[in-house]
């Protein structure tokens, strides 16, 4: 007669349990590489970006006026609470007066040219690792530069270009 599903995991987590082997991997037991960080900077910058091209979007429609019309419908036929409009963009269309103004707020300030390049190159500098580390997996996925001497090299390569673009990028 066959085992049940529920003697088969009492077998697995007993055998599991004598040889003293963690539950599972665990972040702790790892030493942290460069791919292994670039891949987590490079989830980390795609949802950064997604949420920045929402904000940006609706700054605009709020600047033009036309955003009532438009978020209106657009909130009632969104599902899930995520896609609809990030907490950003939502602030945005909320703010009193329109984008030109705010901008004109910030010219208003004064501030040193080297806290307005800081400013933009913090920017520029995901837009800029993400699109050379997209590069990157593009060549991937064309199966080219999987050794491990390659891996390492082209990891050093994004960053030197992302530091070389974000800080040509910031200086126009």
């Amino acid at each position: 007669m066959a085992t049940t599903a529920k003697e088969e995991m009492a077998r697995f987590w007993e055998k599991n349990t004598k040889s003293s082997r963690p539950l599972s991997p665990h972040i702790s037991i790892y030493k942290w590489s460069l791919p292994m960080a670039m891949s987590i900077t490079h989830r980390g910058t795609g949802v950064a970006l997604s949420l920045g091209v929402c904000t940006s979007g609706c700054c605009g429609l709020q600047s033009c006026g036309c955003w009532r019309s438009f978020i209106s419908p657009c909130l009632s036929s969104c599902n899930s609470a995520f896609s609809r409009v990030s907490l950003f963009s939502l602030a945005a269309l909320l703010l009193p007066e329109q984008f030109p103004h705010y901008v004109a707020v910030v010219k208003s300030l004064s501030l040193s040219p080297a806290l307005i390049y800081s400013a933009k190159f913090a920017l520029v500098f995901p837009l800029s690792y993400h699109t050379w580390n997209g590069i990157r997996h593009l060549v991937w996925d064309m199966g080219k530069g999987f050794k491990l001497s390659q891996v390492e090299q082209s990891g050093v390569v994004v960053l030197i270009l992302t530091l070389l673009s974000s800080a040509a990028i910031a200086a126009m």
